[in-house]
């Protein structure tokens, strides 16, 4: 009879190729929270983050499958942020009830669970995914002070090559060392987002009590000096002057008001809207579009107007990551003599012969319904510029 005919269902022998020596075993797991740790508190990308804890989480255990799920608010739902390996796809973007799935029930326990057979585990009853082709598993969840930030899940194909406690153990502190330094990383980001309150604030004071006040003086200082002057080419171009001051003036008042109104991600503005979306779509396009905003963006724009705004500039922004292959790209949103003007231009390869158009006729269609235009022009310097402008009083 073979060794593996009399061996208990659940074991392997002795020296299994899949356990590593213990101090060996113990120095990977240091490296892997000094890594994470570093990385969080240098201000990498939190998917960047994510995956990386996955990642070495895997390597080091060498299972077949990862999937970490961060907690959603005060929902106590876990939404899944990466899954990686065998099964992934049963699990990405998927929402994990805290009850009735096997990383919910690890997230309850507060403590690390494992099972022979995720497929078939009694745990999972509300819905929740189930992998097939894998056998043994671990939820571990990543607990920072008082609360659960998240579950870190594994699982492997072998349905003899189980979880011991001495691979679970480094993996829950793994987890939590994990957890307090996305806290901490959370807690540096929100330093910065008040810093740059008060910055904006300064700077908010500033122009309004110096750069308005000036400009406002030079101006009255230009017309007084209108009647001196008899020379009828020299008196059109100091009116012209004194109109470009007018509008240097409403320019910066906007700027003002987006500083004091549109305040962090929670500024519910147009203008607020833009800057989100131009950070939300940084991961795609794996670069930071430079963004320029003028003209008073979130007084003179209608909400019917600043709601097409924001569809058409999302959805640019979207086929610029998806199939310009760019590396830098400008959003300029402009309002003056009373029209809306949203342009995106990339330094990508350019609109493809033959290529699908239905994106850009959907944003030709909420121009025209607008009662305004969509131009899409290749630059001599290469890329793409879309340009969709509306009127913003309806004829």
């Amino acid at each position: 009879m073979s060794d593996r005919s009399v061996r208990p269902y659940g074991t392997r022998p002795a020296g299994s190729a899949r356990r590593p020596e213990q101090p060996r075993f113990t120095e990977r797991w240091l490296e892997a929270n000094a890594d994470v740790t570093a990385a969080l508190l240098a201000g990498r990308e939190e998917p960047a983050v994510l995956e990386m804890i996955v990642g070495r989480a895997r390597r080091i255990l060498r299972t077949d499958l990862g999937v970490l799920a961060l907690t959603e608010g005060d929902t106590g739902r876990l939404r899944v942020a990466l899954a990686s390996g065998k099964e992934a796809e049963t699990y990405r973007g998927r929402l994990l009830p805290r009850r009735g799935s096997f990383a919910g029930a690890a997230a309850e326990a507060g403590k690390p669970i494992t099972s022979t057979d995720l497929a078939r585990d009694p745990r999972i009853t509300a819905g929740a995914p189930r992998a097939r082709g894998l056998g043994p598993a671990v939820a571990v969840p990543m607990v920072a002070g008082e609360g659960v930030r998240g579950v870190l899940l594994l699982a492997r194909r072998d349905p003899l090559d189980v979880f011991t406690e001495a691979e679970t153990g480094p993996l829950l502190a793994f987890a939590g060392h994990a957890a307090i330094a996305m806290e901490l990383a959370d807690h540096r980001r929100d330093a910065e987002q008040v810093a740059l309150l008060k910055d904006r604030d300064r700077i908010a004071r500033d122009l309004h009590d110096l750069a308005i006040q000036r400009l406002f003086a030079t101006g009255i200082s230009v017309q007084s000096a209108l009647r001196f002057v008899e020379h009828e080419e020299a008196r059109a171009r100091l009116l012209r002057a004194v109109d470009d001051l007018d509008e240097t003036t409403r320019i910066i008042r906007s700027t003002i008001f987006g500083l004091r109104a549109g305040r962090g991600r929670e500024g519910s503005g147009l203008r607020a809207h833009v800057v989100r979306a131009v950070e939300d779509a940084v991961p795609a396009l794996g670069f930071t579009p430079s963004l320029r905003l003028e003209g008073l963006i979130d007084t003179d724009v209608p909400a019917e107007v600043a709601d097409a705004v924001r569809a058409v500039l999302g959805e640019a922004l979207t086929n610029v990551a998806r199939h310009a292959r760019a590396t830098t790209a400008e959003v300029v949103l402009a309002v003056t003599d009373g029209t809306a003007t949203l342009s995106v231009q990339d330094d990508g390869v350019g609109m493809p012969d033959g290529g699908r158009r239905s994106g850009l006729a959907n944003l030709a269609d909420r121009a025209e319904r607008l009662g305004g235009r969509l131009s899409v022009a290749a630059p001599r310097e290469g890329g793409t510029r879309v340009t969709w402008s509306v009127p913003l009083a309806r004829r």
